[in-house]
């Protein structure tokens, strides 16, 4: 007989790909309703970004269709991102499912850049997205989301100071670029460093997040320390690019973050190669290249993605439009989308491991 127990059944066998756990068992599959062979039911995945959505899709379609009498399928997705797990000496921050920071070795890698961009792309898949601009001696956050010359308004509370985020291109934003001149350089000792980026954690009017993405400045010092020790991270994302002393200071920072005891998502290789706008067809190793996917092998760590450099790259970031927004059919566009895709997956198998 086909009805909602029959195609509970039938589906137990279907697994995200990801948890390799039954759809049924993660209470994945939801509304099922059946009317004149007419199936319908919602899927509910771990996140927006789900990076396999389509498989697992046909993948419950074929199993339903398998029972006699189905003459359609409609399946609704849907997404309820889970919660990291809370740490014991660790603040969580109210409302804020995962921090995820993405850091790097040195300086001049495009943190920021990938920042921006994979917190856009989350947010453009469906997810609810904060970015935390912790780079304080060097705040370029408010740039590249055209988000210079936006006041930010501050709301008395039995609290303290509560900042009201900015806001563009779908995601919150706070950053130091929005205190100080743009001219007025930040002379701070690591305790004042550390108190505004615990002000940018629990003093912000953030409300409800799927992500809290985190741009840290570039390093191993204070502000990976404060955020590390601080907060509950799902995860740490570090960015490289291709050559040899970019990668032995990526390889220190993914250290630091083992040894406080953060999970270590992935490793991205930014300015893979250039493309020429001229000759798209084309592409140049200006940094060499296979550095990021040897070091994925060597640290036993994943690759999340290559991105190539592209002019258009740039240019979005000078002019506050980010290229997963200005130009996402562009080759660096799609790289960070999937990039986005591929860290959502890994938070939420991290949270519900």
């Amino acid at each position: 007989m086909l009805n909602q127990e029959s195609i509970l059944e039938v589906l137990k066998p279907v697994q995200d790909p990801e948890l390799q756990k039954s759809l049924v068992e993660l209470n994945m599959i939801r509304n099922i309703a059946v009317k004149d062979g007419d199936v319908s039911f919602t899927l509910v995945l771990t996140t927006p970004a789900c990076p396999l959505r389509e498989f697992i899709r046909e993948d419950c379609e074929k199993a339903i269709k398998t029972l006699e009498g189905v003459n359609s399928v409609t399946v609704e997705i849907t997404a309820e991102t889970p919660q990291q797990k809370p740490l014991p000496d660790r603040q969580s921050v109210n409302q804020v499912k995962n921090i995820i920071a993405i850091s790097s070795g040195k300086g001049g890698v495009g943190k920021s850049t990938v920042s921006v961009n994979v917190a856009v792309a989350l947010a453009q898949m469906g997810a609810k997205v904060g970015l935390l601009d912790a780079d304080i001696y060097g705040p370029n956050a408010p740039t590249m989301l055209g988000l210079n010359d936006v006041p930010i308004e501050v709301e008395k509370s039995s609290l303290g100071d509560i900042l009201q985020p900015a806001f563009n291109h779908g995601i919150k934003m706070v950053s130091m670029g929005f205190l100080i001149d743009p001219d007025q350089p930040v002379m701070w000792r690591g305790p004042m460093l550390n108190g505004i980026i615990r002000q940018f954690l629990y003093q912000v009017n953030w409300g409800e997040l799927d992500y809290l993405i985190v741009d840290m400045p570039p390093g191993t010092g204070d502000a990976q320390l404060t955020l590390a020790q601080a907060a509950p991270l799902a995860g740490a994302v570090i960015v490289t690019t291709p050559q040899t002393v970019s990668l032995q200071d990526a390889r220190r920072g993914l250290k630091m973050f083992e040894q406080l005891g953060t999970n270590i998502l992935g490793l991205v290789e930014n300015m893979s190669y250039f493309i020429p706008p001229d000759m798209p067809n084309k592409n140049y190793d200006l940094f060499g290249s296979g550095g990021g996917e040897k070091a994925s092998k060597e640290l036993n760590v994943p690759l999340l993605g290559c991105i190539p450099l592209e002019i258009s790259l740039r240019e979005g970031g000078d002019v506050g439009i980010p290229i997963v927004v200005g130009n996402p059919e562009s080759a660096s566009a799609i790289a960070l989308t999937k990039i986005a895709q591929q860290i959502a997956a890994k938070v939420s198998v991290m949270a519900l491991k």
